[in-house]
């Protein structure tokens, strides 16, 4: 890329979705204005080359979509609506800029779907590999945010989708390259860790509905994020094997293999949560109506914070042994 100013100029969008907004991308900063019954909610990831993404597994389309993607599902999992985004790229020499321009048009692609605008960021070279930061800002209606510490004694656990499809599709990309051949079963495996549905409409529901909810999205595996739950929460979470909700393309696969992507692959981007039991059928009706899935898969009770899980009249503690960066493969 030999002209920043000009390839900046070729990635900002031309049109704004936010009325809120009063000064975008052309000055040292963004502004726009709040709303006094709304609070603010920013969340912040870096992917790394080599590390969250390869370029055998994704396109730069997909890498662009799905950077974007792993913050709106966080907004998700806060309840909130997405409305802005900010990028920040390290570009080394073996990126093109008709690759890096399919990057941004990916983010720009998913921005649409939720009508956010992009704000601002940096873009700087380096002699390493790409590594891409996206900052997304949403809101939700004023006491009304979701956070992990409410789950309680007695409630019930759900999730909104299905878990392990996008770890299984992963796999496949390992086994058979960027382009297979894929059947038709696992092309919907392999688009799920492609280009995965942060689930902004669940979120949504779940925030507006005057109940006691836990939220917590999967992006490191129900595992992970059971464990999360519960730590805040101070509460042990239990996991029934027969109730997790598997996609009827994974059933070819052996029941343990479903399980262990089901509970350690990630990046599914479901929403996983907990809310009262008394709760749960104006909760299932409501999704049902909006033709959403919810999946109760297990339930809370007192003892030492942590997710156990029950098959067969057996507990097997679960441990937090989702995708880690930094702890050494293999």
């Amino acid at each position: 890329m030999e002209d920043e100013f000009a390839f900046i100029s070729k990635i900002t969008p031309e049109e704004t979705y936010q009325k809120e907004l009063v000064r975008g991308i052309g000055d040292d900063a963004a502004v726009y204005s709040g709303a006094d019954h709304m609070e603010q909610v920013v969340c912040v990831d870096t992917m790394v080359e080599g590390v969250h993404f390869r370029r055998d597994t994704l396109s730069p389309y997909q890498i662009g979509k799905k950077g974007l993607a792993i913050n709106v599902s966080d907004l998700a999992a806060m309840g909130a609506i997405p409305t802005y985004y900010l990028v920040s790229i390290a570009i080394p020499s073996s990126w093109t800029e008709e690759e890096l321009t399919q990057l941004y048009q990916g983010m720009n692609d998913l921005a649409k779907t939720y009508q956010m605008d992009l704000v601002g960021g940096d873009t700087v070279s380096t002699n390493d590999v790409l590594v891409l930061t996206v900052t997304a800002i949403g809101k939700v209606e004023r006491g009304r945010a979701r956070y992990r510490d409410q789950a309680k004694p007695g409630d019930l656990i759900f999730l909104t989708g299905y878990a392990g499809t996008s770890a299984a599709g992963l796999d496949l990309l390992f086994e058979k390259g960027f382009t297979g051949p894929f059947s038709r079963e696992e092309q919907i495996l392999v688009k799920s860790h492609q280009e995965p549905t942060p689930h902004i409409a669940e979120g949504r529901i779940l925030s507006t509905l005057n109940k006691r909810i836990s939220l917590n999205d999967v992006s490191d595996g129900v595992a992970s994020e059971a464990n999360e739950i519960a730590e805040a929460s101070q509460a042990r979470l239990i996991i029934e094997r027969d109730k997790l909700p598997i996609h009827d393309v994974m059933y070819t696969y052996p029941p343990e293999k479903q399980l262990d992507y089901a509970l350690f692959g990630g990046e599914d981007f479901i929403l996983i949560g907990t809310l009262p039991k008394e709760d749960v059928k104006e909760v299932e009706a409501e999704f049902l109506s909006q033709g959403l899935m919810l999946q109760v898969i297990g339930f809370v009770e007192e003892g030492e914070p942590g997710v156990s899980l029950l098959e067969e009249n057996q507990r097997n503690k679960v441990e937090k042994n989702g995708y880690n960066h930094f702890k050494k493969r293999g």
